[in-house]
């Protein structure tokens, strides 16, 4: 969220939130990882350590949220609005034009866990540079 600027309170708590949700996934990853090699992924508890990791990258969606409900500038906000609207279309098409590949067996299933969320969070990225360059476009003309 690089059009939102680093003087904005709401930016500077989602900031927090997202080193704090990102940390949480990295120690919650490494655990689970552990927990497996080491032999304690059967039952119920292999289903409780295979989604830990999966909570934090929840939060960082929440938060990105939350940063649209925070942010008080309405102009930031529609960039905002508008960047995940593109990371929500971008992950959809993405999405979509895989399954159908897979439906028919022209690509494997087996994608190593890029889904929808890994998709909309390259959008993200994605409709953030596209707002950078409107923005130098608009500026310069």
């Amino acid at each position: 969220m690089s059009t939102c600027g680093k003087n904005n309170p709401a930016v500077r708590r989602y900031t927090i939130r997202l080193m704090v949700l990102m940390t949480a996934y990295v120690l919650l990853l490494v655990f689970s990882k552990w927990m497996f090699k080491r032999g304690y992924g059967e039952g119920l508890l292999a289903y409780v350590l295979a989604l830990l990791p999966a909570l934090p990258i929840i939060g960082v969606i929440w938060a990105v949220m939350r940063l649209l409900v925070e942010q008080t500038d309405e102009y930031l906000r529609m960039l905002m609005v508008r960047q995940c609207l593109f990371a929500t279309g971008f992950a959809l098409v993405i999405t979509s034009v895989r399954e159908w590949l897979q439906n028919f067996d022209l690509i494997s299933s087996n994608d190593g866990g890029f889904g929808a969320t890994f998709f909309w969070f390259a959008g993200l990225g994605i409709g953030g540079l596209i707002n950078a360059v409107l923005e130098k476009r608009g500026r310069a003309e």
